[in-house]
């Protein structure tokens, strides 16, 4: 896994240093630090996950760090959680972007925390000595069970419980791994005793399950709960009164002898900012006409944030 990992930082880091502003004139804020920054031992690599919120995250710690004399690397999407878990553990990876129910639920698959603090405070038990969590933000971004308006006005749904009765005839799609995880179908099927018809292995609520929704190729998915997509297309987020998603804060997930006193300082206080609204307007950003590059969107955000 680090071999694997570091290679791809390797082949594709410089390519995504010089292109991460976008273009233009300006200075790169993704690339070595300024006279007086880190020492080249004390670099931080920031990965994130596949989909477009966890990189906007992604570039948003970078800039910030590299904006304070922080030397970053960022490299390439590397997959799942399934994926880069490994890589912090190995050190082939220092700081991602991490939501607190989920990656509670995969250190410990018998977690029963829901609620934000207790979830929060169950997930500093559960990792692994080397890693830490810096503060949770107010921002949350939730796996939810959506579906069209149309079918939820079809079926008389506003609930996951009210959908249940339905789900053996029903297609699901969503990313491979919502098969497996413990919020995924086995948590349905704990739950509410839903078992899909089939599941349409798509992707982590990104263009490929969306357009699936759209075009009726499955009838309900997992999406992510700031996907701009959902206001977009009228789509109808069911309610979870079994808690079967918990609570989902974005926090900063990092290799504990890379957070100095001044690593926390900067990353703390873009958690103090970042709010559920402000991570859909992101994804809206995103995802506009515009198609602004990422880092530019994270720039932006920081800059109107007073962190840059």
């Amino acid at each position: 896994m680090r071999r694997s990992l570091l290679a791809a930082a390797t082949a594709a880091a410089t390519a995504l240093v010089l292109t991460a502003c976008g273009g233009g004139g300006g200075g790169d804020p993704l690339g070595s630090s300024p006279s007086g920054g880190a020492a080249a031992g004390d670099k931080i690599i920031v990965g994130s996950a596949n989909f477009t919120e966890s990189q906007i995250l992604a570039s948003i710690y970078a800039q910030a760090l590299q904006a304070k004399g922080v030397e970053v690397e960022v490299i390439p999407p590397i997959g799942s959680r399934e994926t880069y878990f490994p890589g912090l553990q190995d050190g082939s990876v220092d700081l991602i972007p991490e939501y607190t129910g989920v990656l509670l639920q995969y250190l410990d698959k018998d977690a029963t925390e829901t609620e934000p603090d207790a979830v929060y405070q169950a997930l500093q038990r559960a990792l692994p000595d080397t890693l830490i969590v810096l503060d949770k933000s107010e921002a949350e971004d939730k796996d939810a069970v959506v579906v069209t308006r149309e079918t939820a006005t079809q079926l008389g749904v506003r609930s996951i419980a009210d959908l249940a009765p339905h789900c053996a005839d029903l297609v699901f799609g969503g990313p491979p791994e919502f098969q497996t995880r413990p919020d995924g179908l086995p948590g349905l099927k704990e739950r509410y005793n839903c078992s899909f018809k089939e599941y349409k292995s798509l992707d982590a609520g990104g263009p490929l399950t969306v357009g699936a929704l759209k075009r009726g190729e499955v009838q309900a998915a997992d999406i992510f709960t700031t996907d701009a997509a959902i206001p977009a297309n009228d789509f109808v987020v069911l309610e979870d009164p079994q808690s079967n998603f918990a609570a989902q804060n974005v926090v900063p997930l990092i290799n504990k002898a890379k957070a100095t006193d001044q690593v926390k300082q900067v990353l703390n206080a873009v958690s103090a900012k970042l709010t559920t609204e402000g991570l859909t307007a992101l994804n809206a950003e995103a995802s506009s006409d515009a198609k602004p590059s990422l880092d530019t969107v994270a720039k932006d955000w920081l800059t109107a944030n007073g962190l840059l």
